[in-house]
């Protein structure tokens, strides 16, 4: 059995309490690597990060929609825009929305590398000048568009706004009066759809490597911050994908 058909017959063990078949189940290796091997939907270009399920209930596309998300402990609504970029444009996007964030921002490095506990870990950075800040993220586009186990999300707590660049390479933007960020994705043809769905909305997989993996632990060097946590990896295989 290869490598792909021990990982999901490991995932769906794992997730055992979800009652929704998977699309995935009874596919052949040839199956799944050939569906892996997709990058393209219609005029829509896949990173390396993220894959749809098999049966394609959620079909990726460009665009941003409305939303709000609710704090069940405060009680409050914080209004969200959320955007899907091709991905030969998403890393610009993604730092033209860092711009209405102000000359001076806190920046949080997501990883999921480690497969040991659900969920991802925060890595925190306070007060670093948004120019040095992208400057730094340019050396790293590969791997903040490409790993499905690093995310970034860069915020300025007076404002307050946040903009996230997920480990699905979805754009997130929280706050108020999210009117420049709105712009800055018109401005880069990604138009708004209030109806779309997003690829983490349906079954999904992410893809990642041991040298993204490194790279990342360069990254967060890069900004000074510490390391929180240890990481787990599959020595044997250069590739790690897994299901959501």
């Amino acid at each position: 059995m290869g490598f792909l058909k021990k990982f999901f017959r490991n995932a769906f063990r794992e997730e055992a309490q979800s009652s929704a078949p998977s699309s995935f189940e009874r596919l052949s290796e040839e199956e799944l690597e050939a569906h892996l091997g997709v990058t393209k939907y219609g005029r829509f270009l896949l990173t390396g990060a993220v894959r749809p399920s098999y049966d394609l209930q959620v079909v990726p596309k460009q665009g941003f929609r409305h939303d709000v998300y609710r704090d069940e402990e405060s009680k409050t609504s914080v209004p969200v825009l959320m955007a899907s970029a091709s991905a030969e444009n998403v890393f610009e996007v993604f730092m033209d929305l860092l711009d209405p964030l102000g000359p001076e921002v806190d920046v949080v490095l997501e990883t999921s590398h480690h497969r040991d506990r659900r969920g991802h870990t925060d890595l925190y950075r306070e007060h670093i000048d948004l120019p040095v800040l992208k400057s730094i993220l340019y050396d790293y586009e590969d791997l903040l568009v490409n790993d499905g186990c690093s995310g970034i999300a860069v915020l300025n707590p007076s404002a307050p706004h946040e903009v996230q660049f997920d480990e699905h390479k979805l754009l997130i933007v929280y706050g108020n009066n999210l009117k420049p960020f709105e712009l800055s994705l018109i401005n880069r043809y990604v138009d708004c759809d209030d109806q779309m769905k997003f690829i983490t909305e349906a079954e999904h997989v992410h893809s990642s490597s041991e040298q993204y993996y490194e790279v990342f632990q360069e990254l967060r060097m890069r900004l000074g911050i510490d390391a929180g946590f240890g990481g787990r990896h599959d020595e044997d295989e250069d590739r790690n994908v897994y299901r959501c």
